[in-house]
């Protein structure tokens, strides 16, 4: 690991032996944007691979984006390059099909020979690995606000060609207010979690509410691709396992989240092959899975990835955690959606999806209106649940008439 100035980071890149390289830059919450910055302007044209990339990459002819899932920072771009994968199969595609020639990372300031990734683990040491296999350049913009996590978040400086030290504040997610839709949906999600039951949850408002419908639990534990502060408040109130770490990938939430991460053995950060294995996630106890879509069909099919045929995120690993819970002994998987689509004025429950499905064979599809229990039920049955107990009464009747021409019910 060498630290380096600006300019001699920028000569690196520049002299790059590939005319449009492949650049692999964390996303999410860690995105290191002044070396993202300095490596946009030392280069005419590459390609740039990130996850759920943020507001602020770069626009301009020569960069193409690439990316497997899709955030506000490259959602409607020209000529984004999307790559339907799995999360899980990400660190595959990166050996086989899309291997990255820089990887650029966030870092922790160095400890006894290491650094960390902090918040952002994910796909990194697969990247980390996969261009250096290949002699690529592995770039680190070491923040002292990063904080130092365990895990497979250890790096060795070895591992690092060049670094820049750069202090950023990390990006935090401003704290929301549950609104009475979410809390409805909470109150039918929160009976179906069983006692000591091992928990993955996103974030939003329906999981942001499911948390805190749950602060009274004792024994839960998590096993999530990503945790956020409703994580920090379950520990906080006793809710959560001490004899059992909290295992996650990547962190997004407020600086009291960050600040209790740094050097925390209670939370362990894995890589994306580890927590998104379907057959570890089997393994976990009761293990429940609680995710959210945009529509759900009378076959039981969720869409949470396309809005008007173009794809709008991705499959990220709703799919990896629906499979590994219903192989779990004891465990659950839940799609947790409103009823109404406020905004679209539409039912979320629909006769036939009219975008590709993202998962399917849920445990229990909830809304505001109620539970649908799908899993071990007969089609008609299922058809009958998701009409009676979980879609919106406005839309119950024009339901009925669709599953009767398509003879569901």
């Amino acid at each position: 690991m060498r630290v380096v100035s600006e300019e001699t980071l920028s000569r690196h890149l520049s002299a790059l032996p590939t005319a449009a390289p492949r650049v692999l830059v964390g996303g999410n919450a860690g995105t290191p944007w002044h070396a993202l910055r300095l490596l946009d302007a030392a280069l005419p044209s590459y390609r740039l691979f990130m996850l759920n990339a943020a507001p602020g990459v770069p626009e301009r002819e020569g960069v193409v984006l690439e990316t497997p899932f899709i955030g506000a920072g490259m959602r409607g771009r020209p000529g984004l390059q999307y790559l339907p994968c799995r999360l899980s199969l990400v660190p595959a595609m990166l050996r086989r099909t899309t291997p990255p020639d820089v990887v650029v990372v966030s870092a922790s300031p160095p400890r006894a020979g290491t650094v960390s990734l902090g918040i952002e683990v994910n796909i990194l040491p697969a990247a980390i690995e996969a261009v250096r296999s290949r002699g690529g350049l592995v770039v680190a913009q070491v923040n002292r606000h990063v904080p130092y996590t365990y895990g497979d978040a250890v790096v060795d400086v070895e591992d690092v060609d060049l670094v820049i030290e750069v202090d950023e504040p990390l990006p935090e997610l401003p704290a929301r207010a549950s609104d009475d839709v979410s809390r409805r949906i909470a109150g039918q999600v929160a009976p179906l979690v069983p006692p000591g039951a091992t928990l993955q949850l996103g974030i939003g408002g329906v999981p942001d509410a499911v948390l805190v419908a749950l602060l009274e639990r004792r024994g839960l534990r998590v096993w999530s691709e990503m945790i956020s502060d409703g994580v920090l408040a379950l520990e906080r109130k006793g809710a959560l396992d001490r004899e059992h770490p909290v295992v996650t990938s990547f962190a997004a939430g407020s600086r009291e989240l960050y600040d209790w991460l740094d050097a925390n053995p209670r939370v362990v950060f894995s890589r994306t092959e580890r927590t998104n294995d379907p057959a570890l996630i089997a393994r976990q106890p009761a293990m429940t899975s609680i995710n959210s879509a945009l529509q759900v069909d009378l076959f039981g099919q969720a869409n949470a990835s396309y809005v008007h045929g173009r794809p709008y995120s991705g499959f990220g690993g709703q799919t990896d955690f629906i499979v590994g819970a219903l192989h779990a002994y004891g465990g659950t998987s839940v799609i947790a959606l409103p009823s109404w689509h406020a905004r679209a004025d539409v039912s979320t429950i629909v006769p036939t999806l009219c975008e590709p499905a993202t998962s399917f064979q849920q445990s229990f599809v909830v809304t505001d209106q109620g539970v649908a229990p799908l899993w071990g039920a007969s089609q008609h049955e299922q058809t009958r649940a998701l009409i009676d107990n979980a879609a919106h009464p406005d839309a119950r009747d024009d339901l009925r008439e669709h599953a009767t021409r398509m003879g569901l019910v």
